[in-house]
């Protein structure tokens, strides 16, 4: 129920008037102090309390309790309030848009897995781990990354913070800038195209959120279920 209620919040993104306001702004890039970074409180309201808000509105909730933190955080970082407000909605959204997609992957392994196998926190986030499964006694650690498609795909393993408990899996998957322009102009579809099209593990909604399929992690279902 709440795979579905995501996908359906989702498709109502609009993702190009996002990206058409926010992808120039680039003020806030510096390192930013834990206590006022918005990972905790996105796992917190997308995750644990199921509420599946519009970014405007969980930014409002973001300012609204970190307020006195990102003043202070401001002046020591020397910014005047209208660069700082203006670059930190653009951070914020950045962060927001990445880590919901992340979410929802962790929805989408429930379905797989069942209810209560998936653990998604920023300690575990901050540990190499964004979606941490539970499953007939064996953990599953998945890590996942957007990467940008230059001929073979590294295999080289993401870098893990510290080790947990159990099987470190990585999920590394291309969005084609071409998704919503995919054929050129003698009609033909673009390479990177074609990929993103013969990559069973993602799908991407009409407004372009990209998502992942369930079949990304039946597989390890599967294993798991033939060793016991």
């Amino acid at each position: 129920m709440s795979l579905k209620k995501f996908d359906e919040f989702l498709k109502t993104v609009d993702l190009k008037s996002f990206r058409k306001k926010y992808s120039r702004i680039k003020i806030v890039e510096m390192d930013m102090d834990k206590d006022v970074q918005a990972i905790e409180l996105l796992y917190k309201v997308y995750w644990d309390e199921k509420k599946f808000v519009s970014f405007v509105e969980f930014y409002k909730r973001y300012l609204k309790e970190k307020k006195e933190l990102l003043e202070k955080f401001r002046i020591k970082s020397t910014m005047c309030p209208d660069c700082f407000s203006r670059g930190l909605e653009a951070r914020i959204y950045r962060t927001w848009a990445g880590l919901i997609t992340q979410i929802h992957a962790g929805y989408v392994a429930e379905s797989v897995f069942g209810a209560g196998t998936v653990s998604m926190s920023a300690e575990l986030d901050h540990q190499g781990s964004d979606i941490r499964v539970k499953y007939k006694n064996k953990f599953l650690n998945y890590q996942v990354k957007k990467t940008s498609h230059s001929g073979v795909m590294s295999r080289r393993p993401l870098p893990r913070k510290s080790k947990l408990t159990g099987e470190p899996i990585d999920i590394k998957y291309e969005v084609p800038t071409c998704l919503s322009n995919p054929k050129t102009k003698k009609g033909e579809f673009r390479v990177p195209y074609l990929r993103f099209l013969d990559d069973k593990r993602i799908r991407a909604f009409d407004n372009g959120f990209v998502v992942f399929q369930p079949a990304l992690f039946k597989e390890k279902k599967i294993e798991i279920d033939l060793a016991v």
